[in-house]
């Protein structure tokens, strides 16, 4: 169980980088090995308290998982990250949500046997900035907070810089034409802001709005309007109970795909479902903060694109939105920025990686498939009825 009162905590991300080496996965990996596996094992959740679990609570708490049979635990709330893997290796948890940089940190860089079997959310995301600072270069010479190497946030980030001139640092005093990344709880962001200790931070929801509804700050950009629909949390499972209990793996994704489908339709609900108000505690987030990301109002879109903080608004794109199909050109093209990207840490793996091959090898795509084609497929969710795309990455 949780015992940190902060999400990515230093303590949190050294224990995350021995978790994810060969030798350090291996004993987890061994112990769940060896035990015996019931058949019938309930679905058990890991999760971290922000929006990109969304889906698997839903599912949970709107009775998903057990209108297909299946017995469930209640969820289980990690504080950090190495808790959530360090419990999904062990075997104490089936099925969690993580970080799409981490997958492949955790595939290749540990050789968890696990897989991506479907996205979690799409956007959800933005890079928020103190209320001085109107534009991506005034964050020059100034100190900005991620949550995580391995995330989504810090590729975006990384994108937006190089594209406006700016350099990264991690140590000393940034120059006119450098930003200082440091690695920050996003618990922890928000106050860091409103002291003036950070310039500005780039996270998942509701952190975000927890800055604009708090005055503290605003969204500068919204990841989503950098890379169109980008996944951020992606579904991971064991291949144990892919290939051993394939019935039991369907139902899962199953009730996870129906859950973003009911979601998309009930968003007011669903930041009711997800906040402290409700009776499961799922999140220690407000109904308003929430709302606020679910269910935007009108003044609140024409403001972001007044400021500048979407530049698309052709795309269209919801704060949050929900679909589960995993793109294979999403993964290559997330190999590719990572490439590109500083992350702390031995990377030799990620050097390596050829990004059509984790295409095909991180992701298990036939139970995802199955479950959208009972329900209508990719077009249920507003998509053309293709499983290819182009990605679309403009900052």
């Amino acid at each position: 169980m949780p015992t940190e009162d902060s999400l990515f905590s230093r303590r949190d991300i050294i224990r995350l980088s021995a978790l994810l080496t060969a030798s350090g996965a291996l004993p987890l990996l061994s112990s769940r090995a060896a035990r015996a596996q019931d058949p019938d094992e309930p679905v058990r959740i890991g999760y971290l308290p922000i929006t990109d679990a969304t889906p698997l609570l839903v599912a949970h708490g709107k009775g998903f998982f057990e209108a297909e049979g299946l017995r469930v635990e209640k969820p289980v709330l990690f504080r950090g990250w190495s808790q959530i893997v360090e419990a999904f290796l062990a075997g104490q948890v089936n099925v969690v949500h993580l970080l799409s940089p981490i997958t492949v940190w955790a595939r290749y860089g540990s050789k968890t046997p696990a897989k991506v079997v479907a996205w979690n959310h799409t956007s959800g995301s933005g890079l928020t900035a103190a209320n001085n600072i109107n534009s991506v270069p005034e964050l020059g010479g100034k100190t900005v907070a991620i949550p995580y190497w391995y995330s989504i946030h810090n590729v975006v980030l990384q994108k937006l810089l190089r594209e406006n001139g700016l350099k990264v640092v991690t140590t000393g005093k940034p120059s006119a034409n450098e930003v200082n990344l440091v690695l920050m709880a996003p618990s922890d962001m928000v106050p860091a802001l409103a002291s003036g200790q950070i310039a500005g931070y780039i996270v998942a929801e509701p952190f975000n709005a927890a800055a604009e509804i708090n005055g503290v700050g605003k969204v500068l950009r919204f990841t989503g309007d950098v890379w169109k629909d980008h996944a951020c949390c992606l579904v991971f499972m064991h291949e144990q109970d892919l290939n051993g209990r394939p019935e039991w793996s369907q139902k899962v994704v199953n009730a996870m795909v129906k859950a973003q489908l009911w979601t998309r339709d009930n968003r007011a609900e669903t930041a009711q479902l997800l906040s402290s108000a409700n009776a499961q505690k799922y999140t220690p987030h407000s109904p308003e903060i929430l709302s606020k990301v679910l269910t935007p109002a009108e003044d609140d879109l024409a403001g972001y694109v007044a400021s500048g903080a979407i530049r698309h608004s052709e795309w269209r794109e919801h704060r949050i939105n929900f679909q589960p199909y995993p793109f294979p050109s999403y993964t290559e093209e997330l190999v590719r920025m990572l490439k590109d990207t500083h992350v702390a840490g031995e990377r030799g793996f990620l050097d390596a990686l050829d990004p059509a091959f984790v295409a095909g090898d991180l992701v298990d795509d036939r139970f995802v498939k199955k479950a959208l084609a009972d329900i209508g497929g990719l077009p249920a969710f507003g998509l053309p009825d293709a499983w290819t795309r182009e990605e679309v990455v403009q900052a």
